[in-house]
């Protein structure tokens, strides 16, 4: 399956967006819309940092762990994402670009394996994985806000 890529032009540079991407447990506050029951193990931050959330979209649930595979500061961090009882395998990886005015932040979710399901609908689910991360690029702009100004 193609992956799917989303970003978001912020106002800050790309150190304080990789810090606040860094620790895994941000990610709850602009992907809750669709990531729910986050459950943390592993280090707060960088490789190695582990979640598992249930994913609701498009009228379904499931379990989800994604963790923190790579990491390049300030410019990358690689998570994998299994789910679907190991039939689903991805990466969700994040780039952070200076801008004169700030950063772009870009995320990009790439299916390794997917379910046949997943496959025979996949203009559907990549659509409905756009539009969910869409949203959480929005979030993230608004959240980072926050964050940098410690609120």
């Amino acid at each position: 399956m193609r992956s799917v890529t989303v970003s978001t032009e912020v106002p800050y540079t790309p150190e304080q967006v990789y810090d606040f991407l860094a620790t895994t447990a941000h990610h709850e506050r602009f992907t809750d819309h669709y990531l729910t029951d986050w459950r943390h193990s592993g280090p707060a931050r960088g490789i190695g940092s582990r979640v598992t959330v249930t994913a609701a979209l498009a009228g379904t649930k499931t379990d989800v762990t994604i963790e923190v595979v790579e990491a390049d500061p300030p410019h990358r961090i690689v998570e994998r994402n299994i789910s679907a009882a190991g039939r689903r395998l991805a990466h969700g990886t994040y780039t952070i670009a200076p801008l004169p005015s700030g950063s772009r932040v870009s995320f990009t979710y790439a299916w390794v394996r997917a379910p046949l399901a997943d496959r025979l609908l996949a203009p559907l689910v990549r659509a409905v994985m756009r539009r969910a991360n869409e949203t959480a690029m929005r979030r993230l702009a608004i959240e980072l806000g926050r964050y940098v100004s410690g609120s």
